[in-house]
């Protein structure tokens, strides 16, 4: 019993460490957002983003983050020219993500970026981000 108390207590002092990085990192988005920048924000936000963790504040705070700089992108274009293949497959979940909201804005933004990443990144993309339930966002 005792060694689960301290699990739950590592847990929740991991859950915190990354919140914190979060809202540091949410300075920084919503600074590049400000000067104009939408795909430095998105770039940003994806890099470290927490998706091994299983706390849900630490998924919500993030996809807040990520739905502020995926709406702010007017270029798709622009955005897999400057986007690294690497996060092809994180963006993808959280396009989906996005989709699951059923917010209308949301959801156009979210299909229109998809098609362009499929393009781009193919189908294993989409069924690398589908299979994948470890990494999860």
């Amino acid at each position: 019993m005792a060694g689960r108390g301290e699990t739950v207590k590592e847990e929740n002092a991991e859950a915190e460490a990354i919140i914190t990085r979060i809202e540091h990192k949410s300075r920084k988005i919503e600074s590049l957002l400000k000067q104009g920048r939408p795909v430095e924000a998105l770039k940003t936000v994806l890099e470290g983003s927490p998706p091994k963790t299983r706390d849900e504040r630490c998924k919500s705070a993030n996809w807040i983050l990520v739905h502020r700089a995926l709406m702010a992108i007017k270029d798709v274009d622009a955005l897999f020219s400057a986007l690294d293949p690497e996060y092809y497959d994180i963006l993808m979940k959280y396009l989906y993500r996005g989709l699951s909201t059923g917010d209308r804005p949301t959801c156009d933004q979210c299909l229109r970026i998809h098609e362009k990443l499929t393009e781009k990144a193919g189908m294993g993309c989409i069924l690398r981000s589908l299979a994948d339930t470890v990494n999860t966002v």
